[in-house]
C-alpha cells in the first residue's frame, strides 16, 4: 500500500472515531438534558422547606425526572407515594438520624467530577465537609446523630467485580476524631489477627457512637464484623455478609448474601441474621439486591431495585412471611421517622 493510501485510511479512521466520540457526547448530553424535564406519569415534586427532624415526614432522594432530580425530598410518613417536597440539596448517597444528615455529593469540575461528604444539620444546612477519595457508595448516621460514616470506591465500580478497593471513614459530627480508613483497625477472623494487603471494609451500620457493624473482605471472602472505635478493632462474627443494616431494636441485621447457583452478575439475596443465635433466614425477596437495606420499623425492610426512573423502593417483611411489593417509585436512600 502506498504512503498516500495509508495516510488516506488514517484520516478516514480519525474522522470516523471523531464522529463516534461526538455522537456519544451529544447522546449523553441529550440524555442529561431530558432528565431535567418532567416526565409524564412521574410523581409530583415541588420546592419547599424540608427538615430532618419532622416526625410526620419520610425522606428519600427523588429520582423523578425534572429540575428536582437527585434532591432530598420529604413525603408524608403515612403516604410515601404522596406529593414530594424538594429541599434543593442534591446527594448521590444520603442518610439521616436524630436531626443529622450525611450527604455524599458530586462536585462538577471543568475536566472531571470530584466528590465530598457533607454533614447536614436538621434544616439541611452544611456543618462541615470532607473531600472523598473515590465514588460514593454507602452512608450512615448513628442513632444519636453524633457520628457519621461513608464508603467510597477507590477503584472499580461494582462489588461484583474481581478487583475493587473501598475506603470507609467514620467521624464525629462535631468534626473530632476522624477515622479516615477503617482498614487501619485490627481485624480478627476465627480468633486470629489478619495481616493482609487485600482487606476492604464497607457498609457501616451503627449500634451507637462507638460500636458498629460492617462488612470486611479478605482472601476472597466477606465477613460480618463488629467494630469498636474505642479499641480500633474489627471482629468477624459471620461469613458471607455484605452491607449489613441493624434493626431498630438492635437484635437483627438485614444484609445481602451471595447464594450458590445464582447468576454471577446478580448473586445477592436479602437475608436477616439473629445476632443472639447467629441464625440466618431468607426474606421473601428472591430478586438480586445490590443495596444496603433500611428498616422501616422492627418488622419491615425497604430497599432499592432498578425502575423506570432509575430506581424504585420496595418493601418486604423481615421475618420471611410475606412477598415484596413496591413502596414508592423513582426514589433512593429512604429515611423513616422513629
Amino acid at each position: 500500500m502506498s504512503r498516500s493510501a495509508r495516510l488516506f485510511l488514517l484520516l478516514v479512521a480519525v474522522l470516523v472515531l471523531g464522529g463516534v466520540a461526538v455522537g456519544a457526547t451529544l447522546h449523553a448530553a441529550g440524555r442529561a438534558a431530558r432528565k431535567e424535564h418532567t416526565r409524564a406519569g412521574g410523581p409530583s415534586v415541588a420546592s419547599g422547606a424540608v427538615r430532618l427532624d419532622d416526625p410526620h415526614r419520610s425522606l428519600f432522594r427523588t429520582m423523578a425526572w425534572g429540575p428536582h432530580r437527585d434532591e432530598i425530598t420529604a413525603v408524608p410518613a403515612d403516604r410515601p407515594d404522596g406529593p414530594r417536597t424538594a429541599s434543593g440539596v442534591r446527594c448521590l448517597r444520603f442518610h439521616a438520624a436524630a436531626g443529622t444528615g450525611i450527604c455524599l455529593q458530586a462536585v462538577h469540575g471543568t475536566l472531571r467530577d470530584t466528590y465530598r461528604a457533607v454533614v447536614l444539620d436538621r434544616r439541611l444546612r452544611p456543618l462541615r465537609h470532607y473531600d472523598l477519595a473515590g465514588t460514593p457508595t454507602r452512608a450512615r448516621v448513628s442513632p444519636s446523630g453524633r457520628t457519621v460514616a461513608w464508603t467510597v470506591f477507590v477503584s472499580g465500580d461494582s462489588y461484583a467485580g474481581t478487583a475493587f478497593s473501598t475506603r470507609t471513614s467514620v467521624v464525629g459530627t462535631d468534626g473530632r476524631r476522624l477515622d479516615a480508613n477503617l482498614e487501619t483497625y485490627a481485624l480478627t477472623v476465627d480468633g486470629h489477627r489478619v495481616h493482609a494487603a487485600d482487606i476492604n471494609v464497607w457498609g457501616v451500620t451503627f449500634a451507637d457512637d462507638t460500636r458498629f457493624y460492617a462488612t470486611a473482605a479478605t482472601g476472597g471472602k466477606t465477613y460480618l464484623v463488629r467494630g469498636d472505635r474505642a479499641t480500633r478493632t474489627l471482629t468477624a462474627l459471620h461469613p458471607n455478609v455484605e452491607c449489613p443494616s441493624l434493626s431498630p431494636d438492635g437484635t437483627r441485621l438485614a444484609y445481602k448474601k451471595r447464594v450458590e447457583g445464582a447468576d454471577p452478575d446478580a448473586p445477592w439475596r436479602l437475608y436477616v441474621l439473629d445476632l443472639r443465635t447467629l441464625h440466618e433466614s431468607p426474606t421473601g425477596e428472591h430478586r438480586t439486591i445490590d443495596d444496603q437495606a433500611v428498616w422501616r420499623d422492627d418488622h419491615t425492610l425497604v430497599y432499592a431495585l432498578p425502575g423506570d426512573f432509575g430506581a424504585d423502593l420496595w418493601t418486604v417483611p423481615a421475618d420471611g412471611s410475606g412477598a415484596p411489593h413496591r413502596l414508592v417509585t423513582a426514589a433512593l436512600a429512604p429515611v423513616f421517622p422513629p
